[in-house]
């Protein structure tokens, strides 16, 4: 399939950007199809990130370890979103998370020089870009509020509400440390929604 075909994976991620079919001419080609197998690393802490990708298919995490060397998951992706530690990617930073593909993952990548390119070339992928940064920092604003002002169940109910194929596909243990919870309370959580 051409990656400028109709039909094609990318343009379900710009189709609501304003980006016109000429301009998905010079953007498409940049974005090179990548495939992680299960346990995969996209970025290790300490490296510098050079490249950012789209979610096809499959699940990936970003995590961290705390300081008691327990590895904790701050965000999950899933099919469409962008997978990216912005401070590494625009600032050169070396990355203080990991991002580890949970299961055989096909993404999009594109690298630094091209997406620089885009970026001041396009005003509309300009646009598009600016709106995956700001939707990003409200989304893990949200999730880091909640973290403190909710509780639990209802933290575990957001997330099946508002991403179910998570649940149905990440283990309980990434999904309990993203929630902020233990292993067993997320269980216990479960156990008295099923029987409401």
């Amino acid at each position: 399939m051409s990656i400028t075909n109709e039909n094609h994976f990318l343009n379900k991620v710009f189709a609501s950007s304003g980006i016109t079919n000429n301009e998905l001419e010079t953007i498409l080609p940049k974005y090179k199809k990548v495939i992680f197998k299960k346990n995969d690393y996209l970025l290790q802490q300490g490296t510098i990130e050079k490249k950012y990708w789209f979610v096809e298919s499959g699940f990936i995490r970003s995590y961290i370890v705390d300081t008691d060397g327990n590895d904790i998951t701050f965000n999950l992706y899933a099919e469409t979103d962008v997978v990216i530690d912005y401070p590494s990617f625009f600032f050169f930073a070396p990355t203080r998370e990991n991002l580890q593909a949970l299961t055989d993952c096909v993404c999009w990548e594109i690298n630094f020089n091209d997406f620089q390119e885009l970026f001041g070339q396009i005003p509309n992928f300009r646009d598009q870009q600016r709106g995956l940064l700001v939707g990003s920092y409200f989304a893990l604003k949200k999730h880091s509020i909640s973290l403190i002002a909710d509780q639990a169940k209802d933290r575990y109910l957001k997330l099946l509400k508002s991403k179910p194929h998570i649940v149905q596909n990440v283990s309980l243990k990434h999904i309990a440390t993203f929630l902020g919870v233990t292993d067993t309370s997320l269980s216990r959580i479960r156990k008295e929604i099923a029987t409401e």
